[in-house]
């Protein structure tokens, strides 16, 4: 071999090698997250969010996202099991439907996480990665509660409640966990449900939707508050939040003869940050959701390596089949006060979106 071929040939070897690293980085395995839509913002940030972390950390993936139609979620899952994903991530549209595809990721070797909404009635589902959804809900009430003044023995309120989608396990933690700080003050009359309509079958609001919320408010004002004023609504998410102020400023409420009602909420997404800065709603709930995409990456990073992912809780989650061990996250209460701190000081926002 002549000298220059000799070069060559090293040089070659050289850059190869030196591409060695990089190569078995972008082909530590292949991820397939599945997303239940994209109507709602935090679902957008979740997704990318997750993309970013495991791309940076050396998986291929797969986001899809099903835009709230069950037989598409479905669809997309089987594609991503027969394209050989080796771990799915998945944020459930509706969590009792899935047992039959899991089963065939299962059989294939599949792990598989659910993302921030459990997913029932299977076996196979590996670990759980969500907020402390029961505390979001107290949150939600105890923002109610302060802004009334009712600690301090005010009352009586007229309040109205507003639950999540039945088919989403995490709407009964965040009921429960308002239920558990409202109840009290509902047995000593402060808070007074006028139109009587309690427990998730009579308040619940099918796939989160605002416009149900809001034609539920609208039927409840008509029906319950014709000469009186309700004081507070919970409402456990922003889409719904935003419906619901629609339909109290359709009878004059938010007008400084008639102020807005305490309204709640969860996931800070930009409408109602902006709401609450003008002073209409009164609250949400952020879950910083690249924190929840980092603990995901981190429990595929662990079971890609032969490792048990770290987890702070075996007792809460059962899903009907096992109890599934879980990550769970700290939300965090929003308000007029701290707004910009949370949500634009963090880096989660800018504050030109919020303008």
């Amino acid at each position: 071999m002549n000298y220059r071929r000799k070069l060559l040939v090293t040089s070659m070897l050289v850059g190869a090698m030196g591409c060695l690293p990089f190569a078995q980085a972008a082909d530590k395995g292949y991820v397939g997250i599945s997303m239940p839509t994209k109507s709602s913002s935090r679902w957008i940030s979740d997704g990318q969010s997750m993309v970013k972390f495991f791309n940076e950390k050396g998986y291929k993936t797969d986001l899809q996202y099903a835009e709230d139609d069950i037989p598409n979620q479905l669809a997309q899952i089987e594609n991503l099991v027969t394209k050989g994903v080796k771990v799915l991530v998945i944020a459930a549209i509706d969590g009792t439907t899935l047992s039959d595809v899991l089963q065939k990721a299962a059989d294939k070797g599949v792990k598989i996480i659910a993302y921030d909404r459990l997913i029932k009635g299977s076996k196979n589902v590996d670990y759980y990665a969500t907020f402390d959804n029961f505390q979001v809900g107290v949150i939600q009430a105890t923002s109610i509660i302060d802004a009334l003044g009712l600690k301090d023995g005010k009352g009586p309120f007229n309040i109205e409640l507003f639950g999540g989608s039945p088919d989403d396990n995490n709407a009964f933690f965040f009921y429960d966990g308002a239920m558990s700080a409202l109840k009290p003050y509902m047995d000593k009359g402060k808070l007074v449900v006028r139109s009587k309509q309690m427990g998730m079958e009579k308040v619940g609001t099918l796939r989160w939707d605002g416009a149900v919320a809001q034609a539920r408010m609208d039927n409840i004002l008509s029906a319950f508050y014709g000469k009186d004023r309700v004081d507070a609504v919970l409402s456990p998410y922003d889409g719904l939040s935003i419906g619901i102020l629609s339909s109290l400023k359709g009878v004059g409420y938010g007008t400084p003869k008639q102020p807005m009602p305490i309204v709640s909420g969860q996931d800070a997404e930009i409408p109602s940050i902006k709401s609450i800065i003008r002073g209409e709603q009164y609250s949400t709930v952020f879950k910083d959701t690249r924190e929840l995409a980092k603990v995901t990456v981190n429990m595929v990073e662990a079971m890609m390596s032969g490792k048990k992912p770290e987890v702070n809780d075996t007792k809460t989650y059962n899903n009907g089949v096992k109890i599934v061990p879980s990550y769970l996250l700290k939300p965090v209460p929003v308000d007029k006060t701290n707004w910009k701190k949370i949500v634009v000081d963090s880096g989660y926002y800018t504050e030109d979106k919020l303008k």
